[in-house]
């Protein structure tokens, strides 16, 4: 049985979460599952050169697609709390804002990109045998951006408005796509790098068609042309709490960028291939928990808007039981099986020596991630924008950059991959102290 704006502010807590989550969970597996599969595809059939390729330019598509993702969640925290609120108004009028930033932001990073297209890989680390096949990915990839930017804002606002099952079906459509073309264009049609490419941008058209589709004939949020009038109230919220999204994925960007360079300088190509390796993983293992907080975020976001604080709180401590006890599951499959997980992307000896040891590092903090994830998640959905960038910022901006620039100067490369449960805990005990004292002040009823 379908959820419905009421079921968000009456239902059972645990029963919302495992409806929201559970679709959203198996939406962002299928996605994680697609970024998977395409590397494993490039590393067996391309080779390892080609995954340090893939590790160079996915940041620069993720930085453009995360405005659809930034500007989907900060206006989909508007809609939830104006639908709590009764006002479809506004609901509607957030959701012409979003469809509006979305088009003008991704056209000019776009823009931007074709222009300065060797400035931009240089940046993200493109560097000796890496330029040449980065550079082929890079178009198609660019090109496809913001069709990527609008289906990551319209999974947002599906799930505001309780489509939860809608938003699945577009992830799987894309990553299912991007799978049998992968196939078609790399193995069978052998357009090596280019074909992998080709295949993401295909995937993304036909997932946008769907989306279209849904938002045409299916979705509650009939736009009429009187909504996309500037109200700049709107405008500033959507883009304040959008902010707190993009600021994260811009930090996680500007880290990749860090990374790259930092891992290029102490191990070469060979060291940005076993890293490529790990973010995927990163990306892919944490499904689950990432699904539990973008279903937690609806349901917390309706329920503050209809003052229902007792539900908020309950919300927040569900939502960080499951989380956890689903990341402790995840390390100990990470740390039993990490070799084995590693020979499925390459047959490199030497990648396949150094990356189970990066893997169980880099997740060695994640059984306590969910505090932090979910803290940083109530904020944005109640509207606190400053201080949901400050926690959203808090892992890779304050704590895991400054651990990169100063940890591998004593520690080499092993320097790099502690670095990352060390600043997972810091900012875990940050968002802890934070949201203690908001539940303990702003969340009685």
């Amino acid at each position: 049985m379908a959820v419905t704006q009421q079921d968000l502010g009456t239902q059972s807590i645990g029963k919302l979460l495992l409806r929201q989550a559970v679709p959203a969970s198996v939406g962002i597996l299928f996605m994680t599952v697609n970024l998977l599969i395409d590397t494993i595809f490039v590393g067996r059939w391309l080779g390892s050169l080609a995954i340090a390729a893939l590790t160079v330019v996915t940041p620069i598509a993720f930085l453009i697609a995360s405005l659809g993702l930034s500007i989907g969640v900060g206006g989909s925290s508007v809609i939830s709390r104006a639908l709590g609120s009764d006002d479809e108004a506004a609901a509607r009028s957030a959701f012409a804002h979003q469809i509006v930033m979305t088009l003008l932001l991704s056209a000019v990073l776009v823009i931007l990109g074709l222009i300065f297209t060797e400035d931009v890989l240089a940046l993200f680390g493109a560097k000796g045998k890496i330029i040449a096949p980065a550079k082929i990915f890079f178009y198609p990839i660019l090109l496809a951006a913001p069709l990527q930017a609008f289906l990551t804002m319209g999974n947002s606002v599906m799930r505001a408005e309780d489509k939860a099952g809608a938003a699945m079906t577009t992830m799987i459509i894309a990553a299912m796509g991007n799978i049998l073309l992968d196939i078609l264009f790399i193995k069978m049609f052998g357009w090596g790098i280019f074909g992998a490419a080709l295949a993401t941008a295909v995937s993304f058209a036909c997932a946008f068609l769907y989306l279209l589709w849904f938002f045409v004939f299916k979705s509650k949020l009939r736009l009429q042309w009187g909504d996309f009038k500037p109200n700049t109230k709107i405008a500033i919220e959507v883009g304040a709490l959008g902010s707190t999204t993009f600021a994260r994925q811009g930090v996680i960007s500007i880290l990749s960028v860090l990374l790259n360079h930092v891992l290029f300088e102490h191990g070469g190509e060979h060291s940005v291939t076993v890293y490529g390796i790990v973010s995927k993983m990163l990306m892919f293992a944490l499904f689950p928990v990432n699904g539990i907080v973008e279903g937690f975020l609806p349901v917390a976001g309706y329920n503050y808007g209809a003052e229902k604080f007792s539900r908020v709180r309950e919300a927040i401590f569900k939502a960080i039981q499951y989380a956890c006890l689903l990341a402790i599951a995840i390390y100990i499959v990470i740390l039993i099986f990490a070799a084995q997980i590693v020979t499925l992307f390459t047959t490199d000896q030497s990648v396949m020596d150094d990356t189970p040891n990066a893997l169980r590092w880099v997740f060695a903090a994640s059984p306590v991630i969910a505090i932090q994830l979910i803290g940083a998640g109530y904020f944005q959905a109640a509207g606190k924008a400053v201080k949901a960038l400050m926690l959203t910022l808090s892992k890779q901006g304050f704590f895991l950059i400054p651990l990169i620039l100063i940890l591998p100067r004593f520690f080499d490369i092993f320097g790099v991959w502690v670095s990352f449960p060390i600043a997972d805990v810091l900012a875990t005990i940050t968002t802890a102290l934070f949201l203690k004292r908001e539940i303990n002040h702003n969340l009685k009823q």
